[in-house]
């Protein structure tokens, strides 16, 4: 029953000091947070675009099927213009232009010329001498001199002449068809090179476009790529509570984590142990409400019996009184520790966890808008200091002289707008070309075609018997087309040579003077010479203080390199002071060194909140579940049938039946009694049993967890309480280092890419070398092999004039006959002279 009254006393109550306490159950709230990847405060920055190559086209390359007769033409040039190339020559020559030129430069230049000048004196007595020889000739043959007179001497030996001049006249030939048809396929291995030469043009021409084009393209990405990295920096700053605040309660949470186990354990097993003082309330309560009906039925009973034993009708009762008045049925349960305990639960449970949780929650999230607040004005005059960065990086694009690449591009463009307006007019004279050296190509060809019918119906029509003035009409015909051959031979060579010595004059000096010394590096070495060509100093150009000269620029392009180093910018620019932003990150770092973040000291556990854990503790360890198990075992040791058995015993021997029904009627109940006990109040006490077993269980598990809870706060505290103002200035630096660490990524990434990767000038080599293969691979060469070919037929039409005159007297048909008698004895055979 006392058990009973104070277990109905029991209420929550509360302490003033436990409030702090749910400070560290806040910090389990937290932890769960560990679950979702925090926002890192130096995250890695995006790393600068590179930089776009812009896409070239390919350019001309060399083609074997055009200079096909390089090597021959080159080696019959080399050996008419052994001498080197006349650098000095043409400096006194381009020096004297604008006064006389002297006589020494006159005699010096007609020296080193004395190959061109043999070949043209001989070209010109070609010139004079075959249409003199050629008249001559025709005169004389008028006569009938010089074979003109249709009368062949017949000897021993005219077959042999006949069959040797034959085949000297088709060896001729032969070689005059080889050489005329080199002059169709130079022809129009000319007009194939003026053709791929345009279109070769265009795309060079277009090549160096997009490279002056992507110069400052690249230079622009570059200053860009700053101010990417100055809104990156920006972005940080507006964000710098959600990061640095973060970060800062990252580190408390490292070392927060163990007390906020130990602590959601005790929370835990708190609740546990209310529930199950709970419940043994309820057992309690269902337990004596149960036993106080049975102690008011056994009363009754008791009563009763008294009564009938007192009875005079009832014989022997006398000696069963004593023994009634002994028993008794004690149904009390008290559990005078577990009253205290209870208290003590009481006192942890009134700390009202969630609330307190609640606050400390919105003390840590508050951290991110504290760092907010209190760097406002740093975060400001920073992100001027970014400003002043941003300027300063931009001065990149004014120091490199990108004016003269939009000159020049301009001086491309207006070159490609004159291409495109001549470009028809020169299509249609390189027809007119091309047409002009096809007729050319065709009247050797003629001469050639003359010479073969000759060489064809000569010999098929000619019957070595017949007489002279007898011979065939195809043998005729044969000797006349000799005789056409030698005519067209004479009309036209001379005018041919004309246009040889002409083309061998210009295409010839155009390789000595030009292909070959650019070809060997020589013509760039002139170009190098000071003053040969007025406003070509590009280093003063440019204001270096070094002079730069076309073919290290040439070679360096060669290469591939860049402008950094190809036009010694690092002399014009100082690269390293103007991407060198220290005095404006120092200004920064020291700003944010004069801020302090102050964060007001928590305490996770008061003393009072401690002292309330540990007696908590020493009240869960001084539970007694002895006594208690003792009064339900003197609870479950009652045996009422022992007595009703009795009072069956004395009801047998009563001669009064009332008596005796009393009795009987009394054991009845005792027995009814005991059975109540058995099937009602015993499963009560089991349940009360196992509820007090578990409730011991689990506080004796308080006493280990309020130990490593009371450890594991300790040490927090400690970390706090010595650690936080270090931590947040830690987190600060680090987080200013990070900041600032983007600026000299981006620094070190902008001087790679200026110095090494903008401007990379392999396009300007490329587009050289594709004008020389344009102008003498294309071109030259082809003209080259023209002029030669045709100087070859030209020179074997001399050889073919004399061979076809000759020869053809062997096939045309004589007015007068000579008659050889092969069977007189005589050694000098008799000629006959007769008229056909």
């Amino acid at each position: 029953m006392g058990f009973c009254e104070s277990a109905g006393g029991w209420r929550w109550q509360g302490s003033a000091g436990a409030l702090r306490a749910v400070v560290a159950v806040l910090l389990l709230r937290l932890s769960l947070a560990q679950s979702v990847p925090p926002q890192t405060v130096c995250p890695a920055a995006a790393s600068p675009q590179s930089l776009t190559e812009p896409q070239y086209q390919h350019t001309a390359e060399e083609d074997a099927s055009v200079g096909f007769m390089a090597a021959l033409v080159q080696s019959f040039l080399h050996t008419v213009q052994p001498n080197p190339f006349p650098k000095d020559l043409i400096l006194k020559i381009v020096q004297d232009l604008n006064v006389q030129l002297h006589q020494e430069i006159l005699k010096e230049a007609l020296v080193y010329e004395v190959g061109f000048l043999v070949c043209a004196a001989i070209g010109v007595l070609y010139i004079v001498l075959m249409p003199i020889v050629g008249l001559f000739l025709a005169c004389c043959r008028c006569c009938g001199n010089c074979g003109g007179k249709m009368y062949q001497k017949q000897t021993s030996s005219v077959h042999c002449h006949r069959r040797t001049l034959y085949w000297t006249a088709f060896v001729t030939t032969v070689i005059l068809l080889a050489g005329n048809v080199c002059m169709f396929k130079s022809n129009e291995a000319i007009k194939v090179s003026v053709d791929q030469s345009q279109v070769e043009l265009n795309k060079t021409i277009g090549n160096i476009q997009s490279f002056l084009t992507a110069v400052p393209q690249q230079v622009d990405h570059v200053v860009n790529e700053s101010y990417r990295t100055v809104q990156e920096v920006t972005r940080n700053l507006d964000a710098i509570g959600p990061q640095l605040g973060r970060e800062i309660q990252e580190r408390f949470r490292g070392s927060l984590d163990p007390a906020l186990h130990s602590v959601r354990l005790l929370e835990r097993e708190t609740v546990n142990l209310s529930l199950q003082m709970n419940r043994l309330n309820s057992s309690l309560a269902q337990l004596q409400s149960s036993m106080d009906r049975l102690q008011a039925n056994f009363t009754a009973v008791k009563n009763q019996i008294n009564n009938t034993l007192s009875n005079p009708s009832c014989t022997g009762c006398n000696n069963l009184q004593p023994e009634l008045q002994q028993r008794t049925l004690d149904t009390s349960i008290t559990i005078p520790s577990l009253n205290q305990f209870q208290s003590a639960v009481d006192e942890i449970n009134k700390i009202d966890l969630r609330s307190k949780i609640k606050e400390a929650e919105d003390y840590f999230d508050s951290i991110p808008q504290r760092v907010t607040n209190e760097t406002k004005d740093v975060v400001q005059s920073s992100k001027q200091q970014l400003g002043k960065i941003k300027t300063q990086i931009s001065q990149v694009t004014n120091e490199i002289p990108l004016s003269a690449l939009t000159n020049a591009s301009e001086t491309l463009n207006q070159l490609q707008r004159d291409l495109d307006r001549v470009t028809p007019e020169f299509k249609r004279v390189e027809h007119i070309r091309w047409a002009v050296c096809v007729a050319l190509c065709s009247v050797v060809l003629l001469v050639v075609v003359c010479n073969f019918l000759g060489l064809v119906l000569g010999p098929l029509g000619l019957r070595p018997n017949a007489n002279p003035t007898e011979r065939s009409y195809a043998a005729d015909c044969g000797g006349t087309f000799f005789m056409m051959g030698a005519v067209f031979s004479f009309l036209f060579s001379w005018l041919f040579m004309i246009a040889v010595l002409l083309l061998f004059l210009l295409g010839g000096n155009t390789y000595t003077l030009l292909c070959q010394p650019w070809t060997d590096g020589q013509l760039l070495k002139l170009i190098d010479t000071p003053g040969l060509i007025p406003g070509l100093d590009i280093g003063q150009t440019l204001g270096l203080k070094t002079d730069i000269s076309i073919s290290n620029i040439y070679r360096d392009c060669e290469k591939d390199q860049p402008l950094w180093t190809t036009l010694h910018l690092y002399e014009l620019i100082n690269l390293e002071d103007l991407l060198d932003v220290t005095k404006y990150t120092e200004e920064i770092r020291q700003r944010f060194e004069d801020t302090n973040i102050t964060l007001s000291t928590i305490a996770l556990l008061s003393p009072e909140v401690k002292n309330q854990l540990r007696r908590f503790s020493n009240d869960a360890s001084n539970i007694d579940s002895a006594a208690v198990m003792q009064q339900m075992n003197n609870i479950s040791s009652i045996n009422l049938n022992t007595t009703a058995d009795r009072l069956d015993e004395l009801a047998a021997i009563q001669i009064n039946n009332d008596a005796r029904e009393e009795l009987q009627s009394e054991a009845r109940n005792l027995r009814q009694i005991q059975t109540d006990i058995e099937t009602i109040i015993i499963p009560l006490l089991n349940n009360l049993n196992s509820t007090i077993k578990s409730l011991e269980s689990t506080a004796k598990k308080i006493n280990g967890t309020v130990e490593e809870v009371l450890s594991n706060v300790g040490a927090a505290q400690d970390f706090l309480n010595t650690n936080t103002i270090q931590i947040v200035k830690t987190e600060s630096r680090k987080f200013l280092d990070c900041q600032l660490g983007y600026f000299i990524q981006y620094a070190d990434w902008a001087k790679v890419a200026i110095t090494r990767q903008v401007g990379r000038c392999g396009p300007v080599a490329s587009a050289v070398d594709s004008v020389e293969i344009i102008l003498c691979s294309y071109i030259v060469e082809s003209l080259n092999a023209f002029w030669f070919s045709l100087g070859w037929c030209m020179i074997f039409f001399i050889p073919s004039i004399i061979f076809s005159i000759k020869l053809a007297k062997y096939y045309r048909r004589m007015k007068y006959a000579d008659v050889y008698d092969e069977f007189n004895m005589s050694r000098i055979p008799r000629a006959q002279m007769k008229f056909s």
